[in-house]
């Protein structure tokens, strides 16, 4: 049997798996990962946006084998030196809390965990499991996350523990306020929320929104519309949970986080991905105030581990020691100029910021926004393996293509990623 077949037959239906011919990826080294038959590939999807600077990066993979050589777990109930380093380094670059109330972190060993205990935190201190989230949103996997994710291919079950409510402001393109200028577009959301908020009964413990909506497909709303959410949310005592998983570390190129571009500071920030470069790694960021208000014990078994927090940290400090998020800012451009020049009639919108790209697929001739096309997406997606790049795909109808290679990608790698991208797409384009 085929790895393919044994994986079909031992692993559950649902298990996605990209491509006709599905590939075991073998090894990988910078930018590029090679398959089980020796094929190269330029990596434009980093594991989910999950290998944040390199493929086998030497400083993590020196860290993770020197720590493996000492203890590899322990759990939270005994103090751990790299989970407490690793912690303080997160916390300073945070932008959370203040000298009167300073942050502290919590790790996780997923994004998925990372939300659960927000949720947990929020519901707890404000005593409701009333949660606002934005449409086309996706949060986790977990029971209470799936709960939150407005996005019906990610959301198997309507059993829930909270009781959500949807807003609008997740992405503009297929938006009923489309068309609408930046500014009266933030006002038309706010009036949105407002109007959700009068009808609902009780007090509403939190609000969950990623900064730009991963699965969802790269979507966001204008700069500053979360901040102005966060001016409402603050009138009636509701905490922000700022969804990082994606777009912190730098990937924007503009910020160190997404929430940056709102003009506010969120109460909650979760993360996840990045930070591990392929570890199993997640968190959340809290002020003293809100971290420390559980009234019951509270430990993880697999959060922090001494291996994983290593190599966390010498990411991390790799990261900004070579200054990533400039190289995400000096990067993008050229992707972005690059197929927005393309003029294909099969490209609807081409969104993101930095390296988080998201290209929207229509079939062409059906107006503006056009009709979903997620057949040219699976094409363009093929083309692109034969070219050797990887990228990924999503989005609420799965006709995103989405582009997020490491922090560290080269200016010459960026046009030959470019190159294939746009040749698959033209080729894929009735």
């Amino acid at each position: 049997m085929s790895l393919h077949e044994r994986t079909r037959a031992v692993l559950p239906s649902w298990l996605a798996l990209y491509y006709e011919e599905p590939i075991e990826l073998d090894r990988g080294d910078g930018r590029h990962v090679w398959d089980a038959d020796g094929n190269r590939y330029l990596d434009f999807f980093g594991g989910i946006l999950t290998t944040m600077t390199a493929h086998a990066l030497p400083e993590v993979t020196k860290a993770v084998a020197d720590q493996a050589g000492k203890i590899i777990h322990s759990s939270t109930l005994y103090l751990n030196r790299p989970m407490v380093e690793l912690a303080e380094q997160i916390a300073t670059v945070s932008g959370v809390g203040g000298a009167d109330d300073p942050a502290k972190v919590f790790l996780t060993p997923s994004g998925t965990e990372a939300n659960d205990a927000a949720l947990l935190l929020a519901s707890s201190l404000r005593r409701s499991n009333q949660i606002l989230a934005l449409r086309n949103s996706y949060h986790g996997r977990s029971f209470s996350t799936i709960a939150i994710t407005g996005n019906r291919s990610w959301s198997p079950t309507s059993l829930s523990p909270f009781q959500t409510y949807y807003v609008h402001g997740g992405q503009q393109y297929r938006s009923p306020f489309a068309g609408l200028s930046d500014g009266e577009y933030i006002a038309a959301c706010v009036a949105d929320l407002r109007e959700v908020l009068d009808q609902v009964g009780g007090d509403v413990a939190a609000f969950i929104a990623e900064p730009i909506q991963g699965v969802g497909g790269f979507t966001s709303g204008p700069d500053g519309l979360l901040g102005a959410f966060a001016e409402v949310l603050r009138e009636k005592g509701i905490l922000w949970i700022s969804d990082e998983v994606q777009t912190g570390w730098g990937r924007t190129g503009e910020h160190f986080w997404g929430w940056q571009a709102s003009g506010a500071v969120p109460d909650i920030v979760t993360f996840a991905k990045g930070i591990g470069n392929g570890l199993s790694m997640g968190g959340v960021i809290a002020p003293t105030s809100v971290m420390d208000s559980l009234g019951a014990n509270h430990i993880s078994t697999f959060g922090g581990s001494p291996l994983t927090s290593a190599g966390a940290l010498a990411n991390l400090r790799y990261l900004l020691d070579h200054k990533l998020q400039a190289n995400a800012a000096a990067q993008g451009p050229a992707l972005f100029d690059g197929l927005r020049a393309l003029g294909s009639p099969a490209v609807g919108d081409v969104r993101g910021k930095g390296l988080m790209i998201g290209v929207e697929l229509v079939r062409p001739g059906t107006g503006d926004p056009g009709d979903p096309a997620p057949e040219i997406a699976t094409a363009v997606l093929e083309g692109c393996r034969r070219r050797g790049l990887l990228v990924g795909k999503g989005g609420l109808h799965g006709n995103v293509l989405r582009i997020a290679p490491p922090l560290t990608l080269t200016s010459d790698e960026a046009a030959e990623g470019l190159a294939a991208l746009l040749a698959a797409i033209e080729e894929a384009t009735p």
